[in-house]
């Protein structure tokens, strides 16, 4: 089976600027994938470039096996993008702005899917609604509508649930992951690192325009082997063991250790000193702290 998104030795040149070094990625089809990075790391580049906004200085990039410029309308076809700007066109009903954009696509007598869309996206009752009268939220909800209306196999959500309410978000992800359910690949951006940990099957690390990470939620949070320990005690720790913690804003001290073997004998050298142990709890990373620590160099592909 053919990658649904296959990069190879991508790399784009703003003349001194390198926004991507060469980065090589393949998505497979059907896979729910994770594409993290901080601000200028060359994720919209990327999906400019998947989506023919922008030419690469080199390499290739692939969907669904159409190379996104020698075969740009086949790979558009194959591709559905939200952006992470408002853009829409404040002179059509939500209606007339779906069946413009099916008509982009040559796709004639769509109403039957786009009836679908809008009802999974709660617009239904906006459908007859000038988009200039529409909250932020619905308009996102209509970006998200556009990107599906010629039913691409490849979803490429960018920021999808910045500056939306929880409602919102609940029911697209509800509607996200019956796509992905049905075989639909998508690719999400987010600076909600909680999502693409619940949400992605594999998630893609760029920093400075190079892939630095590329592994399942679970095996990134593994190569740390950090736990840690909070506590909340009755009586000060000695200076050694002080040294040793930082105190968070409910007055615990948390005790950073190597694994889970080392918890008994931190909490045996708490009571030795007289320490009382009031309340406890161990918890291993999540995505953010590995995060953190990958883009702060501590790790590497």
């Amino acid at each position: 089976m053919i990658p649904a998104i296959d990069i190879t030795g991508l790399t784009k040149r703003y003349r001194a600027l390198e926004a991507l070094g060469g980065v090589d990625l393949q998505i497979r089809q059907g896979e729910f994938f994770g594409l993290l990075g901080p601000n200028g790391a060359g994720k919209t580049t990327l999906i400019s470039i998947l989506a023919g906004l922008v030419r690469p200085t080199s390499g290739s990039a692939r969907v669904m096996g159409h190379d996104v410029v020698t075969e740009y309308r086949a790979a558009r076809r194959m591709l559905g993008v939200v952006p992470q700007e408002l853009v829409f066109d404040p002179f059509f009903s939500v209606r007339e702005t779906l069946r413009i954009q099916s008509g982009y696509f040559g796709l004639k007598k769509n109403d039957d899917w786009i009836d679908e869309v809008m009802h999974h996206l709660n617009l239904t009752d906006k459908a007859d609604a000038n988009m200039r009268a529409l909250s932020g939220g619905m308009k996102r909800r209509v970006l998200v509508a556009q990107a599906l209306v010629h039913r691409p196999p490849v979803i490429v959500l960018d920021e999808p649930t910045a500056g939306v309410d929880v409602e919102l978000r609940q029911g697209l992800w509800t509607f996200i992951r019956r796509l992905n359910a049905d075989g639909h690949t998508i690719v999400l951006t987010t600076h909600y690192l909680e999502e693409a940990e619940t949400m992605c099957n594999r998630i893609g690390m760029l920093k400075q325009g190079r892939l630095v990470a590329l592994d399942t939620p679970a095996n990134l949070i593994r190569r740390f082997h950090t736990v840690y320990l909070k506590v909340r005690l009755e009586g000060e720790p000695p200076a050694a063991l002080a040294a040793r913690a930082s105190v968070d804003e409910a007055g615990r001290h948390c005790f950073k250790l190597d694994n889970y073997g080392d918890v008994e004998g931190m909490l045996g050298a708490l009571r030795a000193a007289g320490c009382r142990i009031v309340e406890m709890e161990v918890a291993q990373p999540d995505l953010e702290e590995v995060f953190v620590n990958i883009m702060g160099g501590q790790a590497q592909q």
